[in-house]
């Protein structure tokens, strides 16, 4: 049998839930978040948080197969951070704050002090972190403290009778508590007449209506068709692993007083101080407008900028004139032709090759 020390870094405190807390849980567990990524119930009442800090956290300690603490910072209840115990040196990491001290670098101090007094105190050697897939403000912190995502699986964390595809990682009490790996941020870029932004869930409806455009729809063949609003938000979600995996970043394109998405445009397939590809596709009521051109030279500077690349690629179907000619605007030469090098709607086409070397970039000149 253990009982709850009280932890602090000077900045957090760990400590035993206290009944008074029962306020600070029922706001937390009747927030929109907390009630779409975990388990609470819903609707969760007054009695539920009682229960929960004067029967089921110190039920967890004197059973040693909870050990959960009360986050506190500036003198509020933050939140709640545990550790399940899974018996043979081993436990799962649950950890979720109050809605105030989301983005307040709170809760990443809670589990850091938390892994401490796991892998010390209980001699833990491996902990595991659970979360439904698309939580990835719950998979950011466990990339910080340095937890590795080990992959997915389908159906497993269950929330109110039904299970979902879930993402797992581990940490290892030999692990550095350290991102072992990049994730990327999306700057939002203002230059030349237009604004660039990170893509949201809110782009959605004006996603779909340029995917599922006919002309859209003809030149980028491997779009699903037809193209739906799930279809819209699938996309939006990888674009966030895009982020989380360092595999590339995309934009939104707006005008600089607008946030209406005009296009998407972004950079992928990089080799590391060699290059990577630049890929777009503009909404049809803001074609024309010359809006892609310099889009595409915003991008291509800033990844010659930051990326340290020497060598930007953009590729287009050879019938496909107007990205060719946004290809060529910006300084792009073409150097050759796949033949049936890209998938259209009905069929394989030649697509025409481009590239534009850091020292070859057109300065701003607008």
């Amino acid at each position: 049998m253990s009982l709850p020390p009280t932890l602090t870094d000077g900045v957090v405190t760990l400590r035993a839930h206290l009944p008074a807390d029962a306020a600070g849980v029922v706001e937390q567990c009747r927030d929109p978040l907390s009630q779409r990524w975990t388990a609470v119930p819903v609707p969760y009442t007054q009695r539920d948080a009682e229960t929960y800090v004067s029967e089921v956290c110190p039920v967890g300690w004197l059973s040693e197969t909870e050990w959960a603490f009360a986050v506190e910072a500036e003198g509020r209840f933050a939140g709640t951070v545990s550790l399940r115990n899974e018996g043979h040196r081993r436990a799962e990491l649950a950890y979720g704050a109050h809605p105030w001290a989301r983005g307040t670098g709170h809760l990443e101090r809670a589990v850091r002090l938390l892994l401490d007094y796991g892998f010390t105190e209980h001699d833990l050697t491996t902990v595991v972190w659970w979360t439904r897939q698309g939580n990835w403000a719950s998979r950011k912190l466990a990339w910080k403290v340095g937890i590795e995502v080990e992959g997915a699986v389908r159906r497993w964390v269950t929330q109110r009778g039904e299970s979902y595809p879930s993402w797992v990682g581990t940490l290892l009490r030999e692990d550095t508590r350290e991102p072992r790996s990049a994730w990327l941020d999306c700057p939002v870029l203002v230059e030349d007449g237009v604004r660039l932004r990170p893509i949201v869930a809110a782009d959605a409806t004006r996603i779909q209506e340029a995917c599922s455009e006919a002309r859209t729809q003809h030149w980028l063949g491997q779009l699903p068709s037809p193209y739906a609003v799930d279809d819209a938000l699938a996309y939006v979600e990888t674009r966030t692993q895009q982020l989380a995996e360092a595999t590339g970043v995309t934009w939104a394109v707006t005008a600089p007083h607008d946030d209406v998405l005009l296009a998407t445009i972004g950079w992928f397939n990089r080799t590391a101080d060699v290059e990577c590809e630049i890929g777009y596709w503009t909404h049809p009521d803001a074609r024309g407008r010359g809006l892609m051109t310099r889009a595409t030279g915003v991008v291509t500077r800033h990844v010659v900028d930051t990326l340290g690349v020497a060598r930007v690629t953009a590729f287009a179907a050879v019938d496909n004139t107007a990205s060719r000619r946004v290809i060529e605007a910006n300084g792009f030469t073409q150097y050759g032709v796949e033949r049936l090098g890209i998938q259209l709607r009905d069929a394989r086409a030649d697509m025409a090759l481009y590239d534009v070397l850091a020292g070859e970039v057109p300065p701003l000149t607008r």
